[in-house]
């Protein structure tokens, strides 16, 4: 019986079943007020960009928390997501009329594409490490933000149009632009839900803790703990933290295909530096390698600015403030072991009630 409570509040065991259990109850209590009670609009128009920023700080949380590596990038993967599962969705629309294989497709579509810019992005910038990794994914995000600010594309009887730098599309009747330059793609039809949201959170979460808690896991941290003891048992580093940029990558660019196919009008200018530093304050909140912090820290650094509006010029501010709190506290090493000798006071309780129920 001792044995069974060890496993069941493992640490490993209780962040995973946590984590899940948070999606479900919160989705399925969102479900029952909706279908009941009913929610306010403003509330409804918050479930899915909620849904496609907590994927997107768990995958930055995979590669900050459990690679170890700084990455300001991941507003570029969800943009490449975004607009790549708009054109797909665009040109799938008049061949095939079920909305939800559409988003499917766009979503799959938009994380390959990500997943394929993030391999070539890793390729020169993990040779890279600390300041200089994060400044080299800045720039990356800054340059996607670019060409698209100049891409016109446009789709007509004849096929696709494009255009760089210049609108020089000219098409036919009936015919189409999907991407404007600045102004991005407009008339999308829109295609999210929430359903589709909770699903992928759901994906995330599996994926990242089968990698976590697999042997490729294990390498990916021991290259973080230690590179050169790692490299002197025969781990390959470039290789390891590739694999967890990739993933991160693509699960950046399902959430942002998701985030996309949410608006009918969608600007580049969305996916600005800013969003690359939000995304970064939720994963430090809610924990380096804490998934079930990063979902708590991303719904509620979210959500009450957008329902406290009078909040919204001091954001950043507040943000900044909490950044400072959390890396004083984070450093504090008094504080961690009282934190630490609670954790195990809890755990000693439930495993002295577990040895008394076995007698």
């Amino acid at each position: 019986m001792e044995k069974m409570f060890k496993k069941i509040f493992d640490k490993k065991h209780i962040s995973r079943t946590v984590s899940y259990l948070i999606v479900i109850v919160g989705y399925i209590i969102i479900q029952l007020m909706m279908n009941t009670v009913g929610i306010k609009n403003l509330f409804k128009s918050l479930l899915v960009p909620t849904c496609c920023y907590i994927v997107a700080a768990l995958s930055l949380n995979l590669v900050v928390g459990v690679s170890g590596e700084l990455s300001l990038g991941h507003s570029g993967f969800m943009s490449v997501g975004a607009f790549a599962g708009i054109l797909v969705s665009g040109l799938l629309e008049p061949y095939l009329a079920m909305g939800w294989l559409r988003l499917l497709i766009a979503m799959l579509v938009g994380g390959v594409i990500a997943g394929i810019v993030g391999l070539l992005i890793s390729i020169p910038v993990l040779k890279l490490q600390g300041d200089y990794l994060a400044i080299v994914t800045l720039a990356f995000c800054q340059i996607i933000k670019s060409l698209l600010n100049n891409i016109y594309l446009g789709v007509d009887n004849n096929g696709l149009h494009f255009s760089f730098v210049q609108n020089k599309v000219v098409l036919s009747n009936g015919g189409r632009m999907l991407l404007s330059g600045p102004m991005g793609a407009t008339a999308t039809t829109r295609l999210a839900t929430f359903t589709a949201g909770f699903l992928l959170i759901l994906f995330a979460l599996l994926i990242i803790y089968n990698l976590t808690y697999s042997r490729f896991g294990r390498t990916i941290m021991a290259a973080r703990d230690n590179r050169i003891a790692a490299e002197s048992v025969g781990i390959h580093i470039r290789n390891t933290k590739m694999l967890a940029f990739v993933i991160s990558a693509i699960l950046a660019g399902m959430s942002g295909a998701l985030f996309g196919l949410n608006y009918s009008t969608l600007q580049p200018a969305k996916f600005d530096f800013n969003l690359s530093i939000l995304i970064l304050v939720y994963v430090v909140l809610g924990g380096l390698g804490n998934m079930t912090g990063t979902i708590f820290a991303t719904i509620i650094l979210y959500v009450l600015p957008e329902l406290l509006r009078g909040l919204q010029d001091y954001r950043m501010l507040i943000y900044s403030m909490i950044l400072i709190l959390i890396m004083l506290v984070t450093n504090n090493q008094s504080l961690k072991e009282k934190v630490e000798a609670l954790i195990l006071k809890i755990k000693t309780r439930f495993l002295k009630k577990g040895s008394v129920a076995n007698d």
